[in-house]
């Protein structure tokens, strides 16, 4: 678990700068830079990019959440069958 998280985080340092844009992004970035306004083309490239991320975020959150709980009641159930264990010598 470690070492994949580990490859995750050095696999998102890594990469270089994306340009997600769809045909109609590319079209409005590119008619709004022969108007002369090159910042709206910057920014929406965060807005795709934050779109993006934002569902493999909540998914990683439900899984880590997911993860601890049932850890906890694993070791719960160790726990009870520990004291079982010792009532029955």
């Amino acid at each position: 678990m470690k070492r994949s998280i580990v490859a995750l985080v050095f696999l998102l340092m890594s990469t270089s700068v994306s340009f997600a844009q769809c045909a109609m992004c590319r079209a409005s970035v590119e008619s709004t830079y022969s108007d002369g306004h090159y910042l709206n083309g910057s920014g929406l490239n965060t807005g795709i990019l934050y779109l993006l991320v934002m569902p493999y975020l909540l998914v990683a959150l439900i899984a880590y959440l997911w993860y601890k709980g049932s850890r906890k009641e694993h070791a719960q159930k160790i726990a009870i069958w520990q004291r079982m264990k010792g009532i029955t010598h």
